[in-house]
């Protein structure tokens, strides 16, 4: 077993104990406080400020208003700082609300400021608040110097990939990347009479989307994946009652964006597996800690986000660390669940420094992971990085064939995304759709907490892989369909029971919904495009016309460790509730779908009216005992702001 070594050179090593609950510092004890407080500057609230508690690597950002939440003890200092201002620190006593007011850095303000409009401007032509693109501005999480020694098999992992990296960021929002699409089309069942795609329980794009949001920026198009967005939350569907490991539900209902069209929703529930019930998991973390990981938002962030998945941890569960820079290297060999000191001891020591040779990283996660495989357990590889691949492998294709070959090791793949300006969220989502995989944006601890904390095992265990779903619409019904996002989950017909054509997983407890919306056969629309009467096509009229029938639908799916898809199937009865009989779940994911096609500029969408959106999630706002609904509806108010300006 290989140690971790660690060099000062010349440089005093911080040892730094975390704790959740008090801690003894001169003899005294320290109770945890959560501080609250608004940053601003002259131009009024300052949204994208830093702030983090002095020495440590826990920090957090102000929303669109300025506001902030953070824990620290009394005695602690917070740091409060912003691209441009000058750093302030003050220091906890017993207040619990602490605003600060920013001013302008004289040296600073010499530097370039990139604007939300993409702009650039010197001092002399100055920036407000409105504009401002978040930078942000480092300070150093740990003093401590970390080397690490290569895997037997990679020479190079000798090289220093942690290295001291103080000077400011300054990021440049054009190198954030997203892969483009085109929104579904309407199709005629008699020309597409199927409509075949893979499930995505991702939900990147929600917590990417929330960023801008609240940074006070404009959402790229490109960034809006609507699939993901109505997928971040959770809907009150049953729990499978059969030996299937999801249930199947629909409902079909009024379309609120477009008169006289009809939605149809398609939801699974994954079955809850009971922890004592969860299979041993053997997971390797693997972590970007090149030059582009400095700031407060991306490791220190990583590193607090990973201690929230090692409390989930049993003692019948393994982790190892693998880290790449320069090159990569083994930080920590595969470790009981139940020495969790010495996880986060590891973890904690991190720093970041060099480029990124991300392919490198990969390969050797995959051989460690391969090597402690766990027969019938979870095997994963976890991914934690801004997605800035730029030594080895690093086109999409060259990242997608290397993950498509790993994928057959019967490893698992979780990514995690962190950090702007140069966020690579096409390679990310790349990784996770090639790799049997899950992938989230962490723009916050809360995110962490969520995804991490709470969904550990919907995020972290798989019930079902490569799962599609394949929809034929009845004609004598339909006369337009399109399916709501998921554009690049889309397969071919014959895919669908080509058991060797990958697909999603679904999780422990996890739902997936899919929409679609309907123009029913008699309706008039400026959507509806007239279809040319074939020759050789035309079907002729049997005995059987299947007038109560909307569609059928069929799923495939295989067991986490199985080779061959199980068929299920369902039909769909073609009876519409109105809008206002619908069921509340049915109201807010539809208005969440609505506000993803409303932020990607759709030519399908007759209303765009943001406070339209805001009604019917109002409407629809239930089951949100940890307010994830009502933030949502405030992400649309804050849409409807920046309308009127």
């Amino acid at each position: 077993m290989k140690k971790l070594k660690m060099f000062s050179s010349g440089i005093v090593m911080l040892v730094l104990f975390a704790s959740f609950g008090v801690q003894k510092i001169a003899g005294s004890v320290q109770t945890e406080m959560i501080i609250t407080g608004v940053v601003s500057d002259d131009s009024g609230p300052l949204p994208g400020a830093n702030v983090i508690v002095k020495g440590t690597s826990r920090g957090t950002q102000t929303d669109f208003n300025g506001k902030y939440t953070i824990t620290a003890k009394r005695g602690e200092t917070l740091v409060f700082s912003f691209l441009g201002l000058e750093n302030k620190e003050v220091k906890v006593a017993r207040s619990n609300v602490i605003n600060v007011k920013l001013i302008a850095s004289q040296s600073n303000l010499e530097s370039v400021v990139v604007t939300g409009a993409g702009l650039k401007r010197s001092k002399d032509e100055g920036y407000n608040t409105a504009d401002r693109l978040t930078h942000t501005k480092s300070t150093p999480a740990l003093a401590s110097k970390v080397m690490i020694r290569g895997y037997a098999t990679m020479p190079n992992a000798k090289e220093s990939i942690s290295q001291n990296h103080h000077q400011n960021q300054r990021i440049d929002a054009n190198t954030e990347d997203y892969d483009s699409f085109v929104e579904n089309p309407f199709e005629a069942p008699k020309n597409a009479p199927l409509s075949t795609f893979s499930i995505d329980v991702d939900n990147a794009s929600y917590t990417n989307i929330r960023r801008f949001i609240n940074n006070g920026q404009a959402v790229p198009k490109d960034a809006v994946r609507v699939e993901e967005m109505v997928n971040f939350f959770k809907y009150r569907y049953p729990q499978p009652k059969d030996v299937h490991p999801f249930s199947i539900n629909t409902e079909y209902s009024a379309s609120p964006w477009n008169a006289n069209h009809k939605l149809l929703r398609i939801g699974l529930q994954g079955k809850h597996l009971p922890t004592a019930d969860l299979p041993a998991s053997n997971l390797v973390f693997l972590i970007d800690v090149s030059g582009s990981m400095y700031a407060e938002n991306k490791l220190p962030l990583l590193i607090q986000s990973l201690k929230i998945l090692v409390r989930e941890l049993r003692a019948e569960d393994q982790v190892a660390i693998v880290v790449y820079a320069g090159a990569a290297g083994l930080v920590l060999p595969t470790t009981s669940g139940n020495e969790k000191q010495k996880i986060v001891d590891a973890l904690e020591a991190l720093t970041a420094g060099g480029s990124t040779a991300g392919g490198a990283g990969i390969q050797l996660a995959y051989k460690v992971a391969q090597e402690h495989f766990i027969k019938n357990g979870n095997n994963r590889v976890i991914l934690a990085t801004d997605g800035d691949f730029n030594v080895g492998a690093n086109s999409n294709s060259d990242m997608e064939k290397l993950i498509e070959e790993k994928r057959k090791s019967g490893v698992f793949l979780t990514c995690l995304g962190y950090g702007m300006g140069n966020y690579k969220d096409s390679k990310m989502e790349t990784l996770a759709d090639k790799g049997n995989g899950n992938y989230a944006y962490i723009d916050n601890i809360q995110e962490a907490n969520r995804f991490l904390g709470k969904e550990f095992k919907g995020s972290m265990y798989a019930i079902a892989k490569d799962v599609k779903i394949q929809i034929e619409f009845n004609p004598k019904q339909v006369a337009a369909y399109r399916l709501i996002g998921y554009e690049n989950r889309k397969l071919r017909p014959e895919d669908f029971t080509n058991d060797k054509i990958d697909a999603g997983e679904l999780g422990s407890g996890h739902t997936v919904t899919a929409l679609y919306e309907i123009i029913p056969v008699g309706v008039k629309s400026e959507f509806l495009e007239p279809t040319p009467q074939l020759k050789y096509s035309k079907v002729e009229t049997t005995g059987t016309i299947y007038n109560d029938e909307l569609a059928t639908v069929k799923f495939r799916y295989k067991k986490p460790d199985g080779d061959k898809s199980t068929e299920m199937v369902e039909i769909i009865g073609n009876k519409a509730e109105s809008l206002t009989n619908a069921s509340q779940d049915f109201k807010f994911c539809a208005a969440v779908a609505w506000f993803g096609l409303k932020l990607r500029e759709s030519k399908l969408v007759a209303n765009q009216s943001s406070e339209d959106i805001k009604k019917l999630a109002q409407s629809g706002l239930t089951n949100d005992a940890d307010g994830y609904k009502a933030e949502f509806i405030r992400l649309v108010e804050s849409d409807i702001k920046f309308s009127v300006r």
